[in-house]
């Protein structure tokens, strides 16, 4: 259900779709120049991706399995992609 004061987003996948909910205003806050809904989500999700992998990999218990640096080092490649900047510089937490 949208309305006036919300945004939805559909998202589509190989395997199954979603649909999203968002205060517009959130959207606005969020958005830098003429960046649609859909990229600011977009955003969103890979830098909410960057901080779960990163949480895992970094702070989590014991050393990380080779399979999750994998995969942690392929996403930050592809943050990097999208921000033209690592998520170290973006987030000011290098280590």
């Amino acid at each position: 259900m949208s309305d006036a004061q919300t945004v939805e987003i559909s998202i589509e996948g190989e395997d199954g779709d979603d649909q999203l909910t968002f205060p517009a205003s959130l959207l606005e806050m969020f958005a830098e120049g003429d960046e649609s809904d859909a990229e600011v989500v977009g955003d969103l999700a890979m830098i909410n991706a960057a901080q779960q992998i990163h949480a895992a990999t970094a702070h989590g218990h014991g050393e990380p399995s080779e399979e999750l640096q994998a995969v942690e080092s392929q996403l930050m490649d592809l943050f990097e992609q999208r921000f033209g900047q690592t998520f170290g510089e973006m987030t000011g937490h290098d280590h």
